[in-house]
C-alpha cells in the first residue's frame, strides 16, 4: 500500500547544511562532509532549519531508504559537531611489534617475528595517533573512521597458527565513543 511519508531531520545551531538534488553537504566547527544519496522516488529539501525527506507514494522500500538516509544525516551532523573516535589496543605476548604511521601509509613491523612489515594505505580525512599501546583514529565521517579501524584489525590478523596460543594483534577497545 502506497502512502505519503514525511521525515524531518533537525539541523542544530552553528551547523550549515546544503541540499542540492541528492547531494548533501554538512559543515560545522570540526569540518565538513559531503555525501550523495541517490534518492529515486524520495525528495530531499531544506526547509528552514530542517532537512525534509518526503515521498508521496512510498512503499516499504522507500520507507526503509528514508530511515537509512535519516540515520546517515544524523551521523553527519554529529560528526561535524564532535569527531568520531575509535580506539584500538596493540596486544602482543610473543614478539613485540611496532605500528608506524607515515603520511598515508601505516606499517606493522616484527608482527609474530615476520621479517617483512605488513602495510596498508590510509585514506585522507582521518587523524591517526599512535603510542606504545594504543592507536586513536578521529574523523568527522563515521564510516571512514570505522573502515580504517577495521583495516588495522584485519592487517594484524593471525593466520596459520593456533589462536588460543598466538593471541597477538590489534583489537578495537572503543567504537565511536562507546567502550566494547
Amino acid at each position: 500500500m502506497r502512502k505519503k511519508i514525511k521525515i524531518e531531520v533537525g539541523v542544530p545551531e552553528g551547523i550549515e547544511a546544503n541540499v542540492a538534488g541528492g547531494m548533501v553537504e554538512v559543515k560545522g566547527k570540526e569540518g565538513s562532509i559531503k555525501k550523495n544519496f541517490s534518492t529515486g522516488k524520495i525528495d530531499m529539501k531544506k526547509i528552514g532549519g530542517n532537512i525534509v525527506l518526503e515521498s508521496n507514494a512510498a512503499t516499504k522500500r522507500e520507507k526503509k531508504q528514508m530511515h537509512t538516509i535519516r540515520a546517515h544525516l544524523k551521523n553527519m551532523i554529529q560528526g561535524v559537531e564532535d569527531k568520531f573516535e575509535y580506539k584500538l589496543k596493540i596486544c602482543y605476548s610473543h614478539f613485540p611489534f611496532t605500528v608506524e604511521v607515515k603520511g598515508n601509509e601505516a606499517s606493522i613491523k616484527n608482527f609474530l617475528g615476520e621479517k617483512n612489515p605488513r602495510k596498508i594505505t590510509i585514506p585522507s580525512g582521518a587523524e591517526i595517533n599512535t603510542d606504545k599501546e594504543y592507536i586513536t583514529i578521529k574523523s568527522v565521517d563515521k564510516e571512514l573512521a570505522g573502515q580504517i579501524a577495521a583495516n588495522f584489525e584485519k592487517l594484524a590478523r593471525v593466520r596459520s597458527r593456533d589462536r588460543r596460543v598466538f593471541q597477538d594483534g590489534i583489537f578495537m577497545v572503543n567504537k565511536a565513543g562507546k567502550s566494547i
